[in-house]
């Protein structure tokens, strides 16, 4: 055999298998998430557009919101070159009472690539979840969607797009959602601190360096603090006690006064914290992030900014336990969510990508729920990086941490930053039907394969990934 006979056929037994796995990986132009994990299982069937709102219940808070590509400038006057809503970044605050109906229009006026709106943290009905290619096929230019859900919960949440959200966030498709209680406590001031970093300046609801908020001597005020970035942020307050009413948009159980902690703020997630003013009438600074702050108080006093405490406050421990509705500890389903990272193709493209109980992206089975199981997930992280893991439609229970059982309030999330080498147990009911993603929120990594589903039987949906409606949701 020739010596070039033998280089070819060593040739083909060294390429053969990577132009296998090349040609593997290539994403379809269009494709559906349900070739993921067919969840229908051969009874009756529903599409994920019949999961709606009331059709015929009057909404209570009517919105519309306009969505361009433009430069535009931030309070301070600097210049950004991104997307608005109604002509701002961030958009508009929207604002309900828990229990009423919420009615949202989205026009798309000069988005090129199509935009959708995320309620995230809010346990919408599946087909207002906007997720492009799962729940609806993205709003182009010159068209319009409407979303309709009940706000079901008081509490702190926030919307954003959902189609190339890794772009579309970054640069300005985003904002604000409070839900308050129906009758809202007296003589308590409310403060939303959105923070969301453009061109790498930290701006908190658009403005960079200080806010400030009115707050009487002697008074409380509640911090709604919503982190809108990739990345964990800490947030902590000089000047005065302070106490972490809820995370995530659920308040917790007994929450004593804090003096010298951080509080972690996942990305994606929130933290509402309460200050009681001092009678003297002195300034209290919220620091948000090292680089801005809400400061606090009645007056033009000085305040300066103060360094981290080195302590984080552990809401594995924080808060008084109480007992939740379910039994974690007798599942109807059990999943485990390995994270992890190796070589491999990502659509053709060679890299090193995440992994999910060691598959690349799309090679990830869903999981599989029926209506009313008890759900328990496993999520351990080996891949070298934390990931903010952020689960759609459903609110968790942190059960342990790295084997250490929760002993303090009840600690709900719909974001989770999951630490490289932490494990978590958590649970929840799956009450709300659908196909729901589960990723990473930073969405850089979304985009690199860190995404799976949670899928009920019988749900199915008509959207597509790419196609003609170009849908991207990550």
């Amino acid at each position: 055999m020739s010596g070039r006979v033998i280089a070819v056929a060593a040739a083909a037994v060294v390429l053969g298998p990577l132009i296998w796995l090349w040609q593997a990986s290539l994403l379809p132009s269009a494709y559906s998430v349900m070739d993921r994990g067919h969840a229908g299982h051969g009874g009756p069937t529903r599409s994920v557009t019949s999961l709606i709102a009331d059709p015929d219940r009057r909404a209570d808070v009517l919105v519309t919101l306009t969505a361009r590509e433009q430069r535009f400038r931030l309070p301070s006057g600097r210049p950004v070159d991104g997307y608005t809503l109604n002509g701002r970044s961030p958009g508009p605050v929207i604002r309900a009472a828990a229990g009423q109906l919420v009615q949202v229009r989205l026009i798309n006026e000069s988005v090129p690539d199509g935009v959708t709106l995320h309620w995230h943290g809010v346990d919408v009905p599946n087909a207002a979840d906007g997720v492009a290619g799962v729940t609806q096929d993205a709003v182009r230019p010159g068209q319009e969607f409407t979303y309709r859900f009940v706000a079901g919960r008081a509490g702190t949440f926030w919307y954003h797009s959902h189609q190339m959200s890794h772009e579309q966030v970054r640069r300005g498709l985003l904002g604000a959602l409070v839900v308050s209680e129906p009758r809202p406590p007296t003589g308590v001031a409310d403060v939303v601190a959105l923070t969301h970093v453009y061109g790498g300046v930290r701006t908190l609801n658009g403005y960079e360096g200080e806010v400030r908020a009115e707050a009487p001597p002697g008074g409380r005020t509640r911090v709604r603090v919503i982190n809108t970035d990739n990345g964990e942020m800490p947030v902590w307050v000089a000047g005065a006690p302070y106490r972490l009413l809820g995370v995530d948009g659920t308040e917790l159980n007994g929450p004593a006064q804090v003096w010298d902690a951080r509080v972690l703020v996942t990305a994606g997630g929130r933290a509402d914290l309460e200050v009681v003013m001092p009678e003297d009438g002195s300034p209290v600074r919220i620091e948000i992030g090292g680089s801005a702050a809400v400061v606090l108080g009645s007056g033009s006093s000085t305040t300066w900014a103060t360094p981290p405490p080195a302590q984080a406050l552990d809401l594995l421990s924080y808060g008084k336990r109480t007992p939740v509705s379910f039994d974690p500890d007798r599942p109807d389903r059990r999943f485990p969510y390995e994270i992890g990272r190796r070589p491999g193709f990502l659509d053709g493209v060679p890299g090193m990508w995440w992994t999910i109980n060691g598959h690349l992206y799309p090679d990830i089975p869903a999981f599989i729920v029926a209506e009313g199981d008890v759900v328990r997930m496993r999520i351990a992280n080996r891949s070298g990086e934390a990931h903010p893991m952020h689960l759609h439609g459903h609110h968790a229970l942190v059960l342990s941490r790295n084997g250490v059982p929760a002993t303090g309030s009840p600690w709900w999330v719909d974001s989770l930053d999951v630490g490289d080498g932490d494990i978590y147990e958590i649970a929840f009911v799956a009450g709300n039907p659908g196909i729901w993603m589960d990723h990473c929120h930073q969405l850089v990594h979304a985009t690199e394969g860190l995404v799976a589903h949670l899928m009920y039987e019988g749900v199915t949906t008509p959207f597509h990934a790419g196609g003609e409606a170009g849908n991207e949701p990550e």
